[in-house]
């Protein structure tokens, strides 16, 4: 082994540089990792609250605070007063009382009638960093809900989710199924068209009707869709450029846009104006809608409907499958492949904006992060159903969408999505190309 202290000046003194620059960028992600965002004493902000019956004090009932930072649960004091530390404000928190922690014979009651969870309270962290939940506590009978009941509405709900996840796991599998690319900056192109939107149907200079304000966010989502396509994706294809390079290069496409997103709309939590009343419209049983979720589920069916119309029938959907099933083949018979992946483009884009919009509603609110959550059930919805197929997607969709909203009746909200993705693993173990895939030989 060679002597340091023999090596040329210039190369010793290169070496050292290269240290130091290598020991600044260490200290340098060192220092600026987000601290954990988990809320703890010492945070700023407050959510706190006092729990009384008829004007006294009740204490030991249990209250769990859940947003950002976390869930918690804080118990009350003998003066019948709790308080959690959070770590932002813009935002807004659950606050859910625990009846069961309640003396025998009392419930949390609602004056006007029209609250079905009193218990129940979302609160919005203003400007100040404080806010104040309070509950009315009176003798009344807890309404109960019977398991069947419970099962059936998170089915239900699990289906409205399933539909929503469904619209951007269409999109993403056809540019996969046409280009062979996992596009990881297809979550920002979600949290683009919520983005959009509150661009043009909030509160700043446009405030245009909601009938027009949505349709055009999703037509400026399709459209951004196709300038990604010819400024970059059509380059790099034309170069030659691999797959495993096209897929770190939409990683830092993914990046960049998330972060040029939090730059213009800030990490504060934006709100689209009301679309319909939030009053929950009972079916049948204990299970209930909002006109909301009923107006997202109609509309997810009816374009999801028109897509697959569109791929099965129309000229360019069938010459979109031919492409999915064999590019050169395709491209022997005289299809333009450059033309129909541009056109995927567009639509997946579309359709992601708009599952965006319908997620904006769902959750509720407008993050610049807010594609890259549903990210991972995206793409295991795309890979549970088969990778290429629209319609696996679909499929995949909804059994995500159920599985992650009933399984919060039997295991922690944090965990949700773990029934979900156990699922893909065992469903890939028996049938590796998912449920509507299709066997490939390899090798």
């Amino acid at each position: 082994m060679s002597d340091p202290a023999a090596l040329p000046r210039g190369l010793r003194g290169r070496g050292i540089l290269l240290a130091l620059v290598a020991t600044c960028l260490v200290a340098l992600a060192v220092l600026s990792a987000p601290p954990d965002a988990r809320a703890a004493e010492g945070d700023p902000y407050t959510v706190s609250g006092n729990v009384q019956l008829d004007g006294e004090p009740l204490e030991g009932v249990e209250l769990s605070i859940d947003g950002p930072g976390g869930e918690q649960t804080v118990v009350t004091d003998e003066n019948g007063q709790w308080r959690v530390w959070v770590p932002e404000r813009g935002e807004t928190y659950s606050v859910v009382l625990d009846e069961e922690t309640l003396p025998e014979g009392i419930a949390v009651i609602d004056d006007t009638g029209e609250d079905e969870t009193p218990n129940e309270v979302e609160a919005e962290l203003g400007a100040g960093g404080r806010v104040a939940v309070n509950f009315f506590i009176g003798e009344g009978e807890r309404s109960t809900v019977s398991m069947v009941d419970q099962i059936v509405q998170r089915v239900i709900q699990g289906v409205n989710f399933g539909l929503m996840l469904g619209l951007a796991a269409v999109g993403l599998s056809l540019v996969y199924g046409t280009t062979r690319l996992s596009n990881f900056s297809h979550a920002e192109m979600v949290t683009f068209g919520a983005v959009a939107a509150s661009g043009l149907v909030g509160a700043g200079a446009l405030a245009l009707p909601l009938w027009i304000g949505i349709p055009l966010a999703v037509a400026i989502s399709g459209a951004l869709g196709l300038a990604l396509d010819v400024a970059l994706w059509r380059p790099l294809r034309r170069r030659g450029v691999g797959v495993v390079q096209l897929m770190i290069v939409s990683i830092g496409l993914s990046l960049a846009m998330r972060y040029a997103f939090q730059f213009f709309i800030g990490g504060a939590t934006l709100q689209l104006p009301p679309m319909l009343p939030t009053t929950r419209i009972p079916l049948f049983g204990a299970v209930s809608l909002s006109p909301l979720e009923m107006v997202s589920m109609a509309i997810a069916v009816v374009v999801i409907v028109a897509f697959a119309l569109w791929l099965s029938f129309s000229r360019l959907g069938k010459a979109t499958r031919a492409i999915s099933d064999n590019p050169a083949l395709a491209s022997a018979t005289g299809i333009d492949v450059d033309r129909v992946v541009r056109v995927v483009w567009v639509v997946a884009s579309a359709l992601a904006g708009l599952a965006g919009v319908l997620y904006a509603y769902y959750r509720p609110g407008v993050r610049f992060d807010m594609g890259m959550h549903i990210l991972l059930l995206v793409f295991a919805a795309v890979t549970l159903g088969g990778l290429g197929t629209a319609y696996g997607a679909l499929v995949g969709s909804l059994i995500v969408g159920v599985l992650v909203e009933a399984s919060s009746l039997w295991i922690p909200s944090d965990l949700r999505y773990v029934p979900a993705l156990v699922l893909l693993i065992l469903i890939l173990l028996v049938r590796p190309q998912g449920i509507l895939g299709r066997r490939e030989r390899i090798g």
